[in-house]
C-alpha cells in the first residue's frame, strides 16, 4: 500500500535524517521509495521538511500536492502543512512550541509529547526517533527490524553504538500513541 508522508520542521530537529531512516527502512522491506528533502540555505533553524513516498509498486512521481501522513514538528510547518493532509489521514505534532493545535476534524490528530519523553530519556538526540515510533505505531509502513537495519545504514559506523538507544526511543514512541491505535 502507498503511503506519502511529509515530515516537517525546523534545522536540527532530525525531520530530514527521519526521512532518511524511514526511507531506507522501506528498501531493507524490498519497497518501492522516494525521499525528497526541500530546505532554506540555514543548516540549523531554518524550515526543513522531507517528503517519503513507500509504496510495493513503482513510484511515478516524488512530487505530491496531498499526503496519507504529515509529521508536524513546528507552528509554521503545521500551518503550511495541516491542509495538505488528506481527508482520513494522519496528522502527527509535538504540542510543544505549538500555539495554534490542528483543528481539522476530517483527519486523525495524535499530539505526541516527544520533547518531554526525550527529556525523560535523558538524550533530545531522541527526539526524530520518539516522532518515527508513534509514526511506524499509527501508520504499519514497514517492520520494526526493518528500521534497525536503516539505521545501520544511514548512521555512520562510529554512532552504531546509539542503535539500542535509537530502538528504545521509537518503542517509546509507539507508547506514546498507543491510547490514539483503536481510536
Amino acid at each position: 500500500m502507498k503511503e506519502e508522508i511529509i515530515i516537517a520542521g525546523f534545522g536540527g530537529q532530525g525531520v530530514l535524517s527521519m526521512g532518511k531512516i524511514l526511507a531506507y527502512a522501506g528498501l531493507m522491506d524490498n519497497r518501492e521509495v522516494t525521499w525528497m528533502p526541500a530546505y532554506g540555505p540555514e543548516q540549523r533553524g531554518g524550515t526543513a521538511n522531507v517528503t517519503v513516498i513507500v509504496d510495493e509498486l513503482p513510484i511515478s512521481s516524488p512530487i505530491v500536492d496531498t499526503y496519507d501522513t504529515a509529521v508536524i514538528l513546528n507552528q509554521q510547518s503545521l500551518d503550511k502543512f495541516e491542509n495538505k493532509v488528506k481527508p482520513g489521514g494522519v496528522l502527527i505534532y509535538d504540542p510543544y512550541g505549538i500555539h495554534r493545535p490542528p483543528t481539522r476534524t476530517d483527519i486523525k490528530i495524535v499530539p505526541v509529547e516527544a520533547t518531554r519523553a526525550a527529556i525523560e530519556m535523558g538524550n533530545s538526540k531522541t527526539y526524530n526517533m520518539l516522532l518515527l515510533g508513534a509514526l511506524l505505531a499509527l501508520r504499519n509502513i514497514v517492520p520494526d527490524e526493518a528500521v534497525i537495519r536503516g539505521l545501520k545504514k544511514t548512521l555512520p559506523e562510529r554512532h552504531h553504538h546509539l542503535i539500542p538507544l535509537n530502538a528504545e526511543a521509537i518503542s517509546k514512541g509507539k507508547e506514546l500513541v498507543a491510547n490514539y491505535l483503536q481510536a
